[in-house]
């Protein structure tokens, strides 16, 4: 067993906060509902002691740490977990395409990386069923999201579009050390089997989410001149739709930015 002061101090250009209560390591597994037949993607086991319990409940866990430092340190407890496979990587490079389909994923997301790596794990969540996270407490928020509240935005649409999401707790910062500065939330996002968009159409969709959103204080139709579409296509696609033209971003719900992408896919809405 290797001494918790055997371990080096976090590092904070990794954003490292380690979780320390073993109450909230119940409730993660507790929210991932794993069976003994299942793998796990565990993004940076630090200190292990979320793989730990982990691999008590699935039947193989795939733990992937950046830092060398922590790898070298929990191979020393590869005895007491026959089951987890640790691999020292980026997890932004690592090939999520060779895990077997129905992996479950269960991690501590850094916070400095979270928006790409959940984007990342989204583009492959044909293997991934579930995905259990912790994250920023406002990135939660903006997750689960509303139209015409002010945490609904690009990441809100994008990621509801693939995955249904619940907010599953909140972790206090008192739960880390060091003690982060924010205080976290654990989410459950369980991926969509099937999408509206064609796969070849959804780089489309996302490209039209994010130049809707891209001047917030703009109407829609106006930041979407502003990214290079068609402003007359664009209102005659809105009035078809029965949409004021002062409508924002903002306001839209998730089906009607597919719609619209669906009706500009019809047509070349962009100017050359």
């Amino acid at each position: 067993m290797v001494s918790p002061s055997s371990f080096p101090p976090a590092n904070k250009r990794l954003g490292q906060n380690f979780l320390i209560d073993p109450n909230i390591v119940r409730k993660i597994v507790a929210t991932a509902e794993l069976t003994p037949e299942q793998t796990v993607l565990e993004i940076g086991p630090g200190r292990g002691i979320l793989t730990e319990a982990l691999s008590r409940a699935a039947g193989r866990v795939v733990a992937i740490e950046i830092d060398p430092l922590l790898h070298r340190l929990l191979q020393e407890r590869q005895t007491e977990w026959p089951n987890v496979e640790l691999v020292c990587e980026d997890v932004l490079k690592f090939e999520l395409g060779e895990l077997p389909a129905g992996t479950i994923v269960v991690a501590n997301l850094p916070y400095y990386i979270s928006t790409p790596l959940l984007f990342r794990l989204l583009d492959h969540r044909t293997h991934f069923p579930r995905l259990v996270l912790m994250l920023q407490d406002e990135v939660a928020d903006r997750l689960v999201a509303k139209p015409g509240s002010a945490d609904y935005g690009v990441l809100s649409v994008m990621v509801q579009y693939a995955a249904h999401i619940t907010k599953a707790f909140n972790v206090s910062a008192q739960c880390f050390r060091p003690r982060p500065e924010v205080g976290s939330a654990v989410v459950l996002l369980r991926t969509k089997e099937q999408t509206v968009l064609r796969p070849e159409e959804e780089p489309a969709f996302a490209a039209f989410v994010k130049a809707s959103f891209a001047h917030r204080r703009k109407t829609l139709i106006n930041s979407l001149r502003d990214e290079g579409y068609d402003h007359q296509l664009m209102a005659k696609m809105l009035s078809e739709m029965g949409m004021s033209p002062t409508t924002r971003a903002e306001t839209l719900a998730l089906d009607q930015f597919i719609a619209l992408t669906e009706r500009m896919n019809q047509g070349d809405s962009r100017l050359n």
